[in-house]
């Protein structure tokens, strides 16, 4: 490659360097916090969980409003009907004619507590009704009205309507743990793309001044080569590393741009749109009482609230399944008063009482071994739920443990990564002087400032690796020991009932 070629393609990488520096600069890089407060707004699983919880909170409203009074008023304006019958209790046939109009309105409250109903429920009907017996014409035109009040009430059963209602709060409560879970995970998530686009700026910048310090080289070496001061292959492999030093910027560059597609995905945000990080990778090391995690972990986690509702629905269940073919009654009262005149205002002149009774029982007979088979299939869901939560609570305590390990690895790792920076850096700086000195070769040179940058990309790594898992602790227990405070992931929930 010669010398022109060389510069004029270190003159395009800079441009684009120029280029990428500028359209960052042209944006408001964002924190930490602002990309939480985006993907609040725009994450698609976190909207989809969301409306999810809105969807079982609307149902919950529904089923509570379905307990209340409940109005109704059914109306038939009019009615006509002319048809031949036969008169079974004088063996005779006779054409009757009917006119009528009537509307019923009806009030019914349900029982929670037994499962019962009471209604108030009038009828109120006008009627011309004309018969027909072997030329005789009978005729009536009165009005009418029906007002009773009518009890029913299953016996020998459960509570449907009040099981109902508990499956329905269940799943509302189930639906906001996962929301609140959900919102955790993006958290974790975001954190880790976030972070992701820091390394590569952070990289991307390293490299840059790799490529500075690769420039600086080469024409420290095309100096003394063209003063004869230098080997001519001293000068190849100043221009070998200057031209890798190039390549490495634009590698990091596309890494950049990757991370930053990733990043804005997760946030929701259109991928057309350009951003930037920036991130203040400071950390100072907290000891962590183990035990304090596990007790928080145990105490708090959602996922055991869950594993606590699948157990409780699975007894629901079960009472659901023990009510199969199973005996069980209606009974059936009511009390009221009916009355009729051809003049309204005299409908209840002679009123007619209308007290009913009625009691009914399904029996079951024979039915093959479904009930004893299906209860049996129950208690095994029941038993698999009960181990769901014990193994919940292990895996708790076995994840919080890893991660406690990690951090106490991680604080060992952050001392000895920043005694490697200084370190590295100040024989880096030496044998520059060395270099310049003609004491060193270019290929020398090059593994010093290679070795400079690794130890500085994996300080900010193991920083990044630290806050990382000292966010995953914070997930793990539900407690913030940078704050030194449990966090409540769902107090939202219990203020938008």
């Amino acid at each position: 490659m010669s010398y022109k070629r060389l510069r004029i393609k270190f003159a395009c990488v800079t441009m684009l360097i120029a280029g990428v520096s500028w359209w960052s600069s042209a944006q408001d890089a964002i924190t930490i916090e602002e990309a939480l407060d985006i993907a609040e707004e725009n994450n698609p699983t976190l909207i989809r969980s969301k409306l999810n919880l809105e969807r079982y909170q609307l149902n919950l409203i529904a089923q509570r409003a379905s307990l209340k009074s409940q109005f109704s008023l059914n109306l038939s304006p009019v009615s006509y009907s002319k048809t031949r019958r036969f008169d079974n209790r004088l063996s005779q046939w006779y054409t009757n004619e009917t006119l009528n109009s009537s509307g019923t309105f009806q009030v019914s409250q349900p029982i929670l507590l037994t499962d019962g109903e009471i209604s108030l429920i009038n009828t109120f009907g006008w009627q011309d009704n004309q018969s027909t017996v072997e030329g005789i014409d009978n005729r009536n035109k009165a009005f009418s009205n029906d007002l009773y009040l009518r009890l029913t009430q299953p016996i020998f059963t459960y509570n449907r309507r009040k099981m109902e209602l508990q499956r329905i709060e269940f799943d509302y409560e189930n639906a906001g743990i996962s929301y609140a879970l959900q919102r955790l995970n993006t958290e974790r998530s975001i954190t880790n793309q976030f972070y992701s686009v820091y390394m590569a700026q952070s990289n991307l910048e390293i490299s840059r001044e790799e490529l500075e310090n690769a420039k600086q080289s080469f024409d420290i070496i095309q100096n003394k080569v063209e003063a004869d001061l230098s080997a001519k292959e001293e000068l190849y492999q100043a221009e070998l590393n200057l031209a890798t030093a190039q390549s490495s910027v634009e590698e990091r560059i596309v890494a950049l741009e990757n991370a930053k597609d990733e990043l804005k995905q997760t946030l929701g945000l259109p991928l057309g749109e350009n951003i930037s990080v920036k991130a203040e990778i400071t950390v100072s090391p907290i000891a962590v009482n183990l035990g304090q995690a596990v007790n928080s972990g145990l105490t708090s986690r959602m996922e055991l609230r869950q594993r606590e509702i699948d157990t409780e629905l699975a007894e629901l269940q079960m009472i659901q399944t023990k009510g199969l073919n199973e005996f069980k009654g209606d009974v059936s009262l009511s009390i009221g008063i009916i009355g009729d005149h051809e003049k309204f205002s005299n409908i209840y002149d002679n009123p007619t009482q209308n007290p009913r009774v009625s009691i009914t029982f399904a029996v079951p007979i024979f039915d093959w071994g479904e009930k004893k088979a299906r209860v049996k299939a129950q208690k095994t869901a029941q038993t698999i739920a009960k181990l769901d939560h014990e193994n919940q609570k292990i895996d708790i305590e076995l994840n919080i443990r890893q991660v406690w390990r990690r951090l106490e690895n991680l604080r060992t790792q952050i001392d000895i990564a920043e005694k490697s920076v200084r370190n590295a850096q100040l024989t880096y700086d030496i044998n520059l002087t060395r270099y310049r000195e003609g004491d060193l070769t270019g290929m020398e040179i090059s593994q010093f400032q290679t070795q400079l940058s690794n130890k500085k990309i994996t300080y900010s790594q193991t920083l990044i690796n630290y806050k990382i898992e000292l966010l995953n602790l914070k997930i793990l227990s539900l407690y913030d020991f940078e704050k030194d405070r449990p966090i409540v992931p769902v107090k939202e929930i219990g203020n938008n009932e």
